[in-house]
């Protein structure tokens, strides 16, 4: 038997890179044509970050706590539980986020977006747009099939990034609604670096993108001079 310090990180993943991906396209298979509504929820969400109005920040965050819930349900204990061990604590923690937008963003109506936001705010689009339209066609520059396939609203990665996207848009950061997408990107780029995959760092990037524009609206918004509630 060998020594415990002998061991790499990808001696414990439960299940190989193969294994993982063929897991999303058995799930898009299943799912079809619920990706089509997801594909509707998304785009009715970036239609309204850029043409917001006084209900924009509820009907956002009902869809995507609704995406974040599905992904909980469908992929995590559904599917993802049958290779890894670890896969009912994701989906409590994505149901979690879920109760939070719907607390957050429909109960309290925490979220707000401005018409001609800042450049700051218009990274935040640019990342939901990179989860929505960007993320899905990963397995054509790594070269795997169409079918495997992680889109918003479906697949955890996507709908993490989307969110951090509309969270970085918005008027006011919400610190609150950040915890558990951040965390999710560590987890999923360490999981996807275990397995040797090429996109591992992705979820890293948008993470820490997410995070240094949310800081760096933070800091804009105490600017000397600026008024309060600007």
């Amino acid at each position: 038997m060998s020594e415990w310090w002998t061991y790499q990180p990808r001696d414990l993943l439960m299940f190989s890179q193969d294994t993982y991906y063929r897991l999303f396209e058995l799930y898009n298979t299943e799912m079809w044509p619920v990706q089509l509504l997801a594909l509707a929820a998304g785009l009715a969400i970036l239609v309204l970050l850029y043409r917001p109005s006084p209900w924009s920040g509820r009907i956002i965050a009902a869809l995507l706590a609704a995406c974040w819930a599905f992904v909980a349900w469908a992929y995590f204990h559904e599917r993802y539980a049958t290779i890894n061990l670890a896969a009912p604590t994701y989906a409590l923690a994505f149901a979690a986020q879920a109760v939070l937008l719907l607390l957050v963003g429909v109960v309290l109506n925490r979220l707000s977006f401005a018409e001609r936001g800042t450049p700051l705010s218009q990274a935040g689009r640019a990342l939901f747009l990179a989860g929505l339209i960007i993320y899905p066609l990963m397995p054509a520059v790594f070269g795997r099939p169409w079918l495997q396939s992680e889109l918003f609203g479906i697949a955890p990665d996507p709908t993490v990034f989307g969110t951090l996207g509309v969270l970085v848009a918005a008027d006011r950061m919400r610190w609150e609604l950040m915890v558990i997408p951040v965390l999710w990107s560590a987890v999923t780029g360490v999981t996807l670096w275990t397995m040797g995959s090429s996109d591992a760092a992705i979820a890293w990037i948008a993470a820490l993108y997410a995070l240094c524009v949310a800081v760096l609206r933070a800091i804009d918004r105490k600017e000397p001079g600026r008024p309060v509630g600007s």
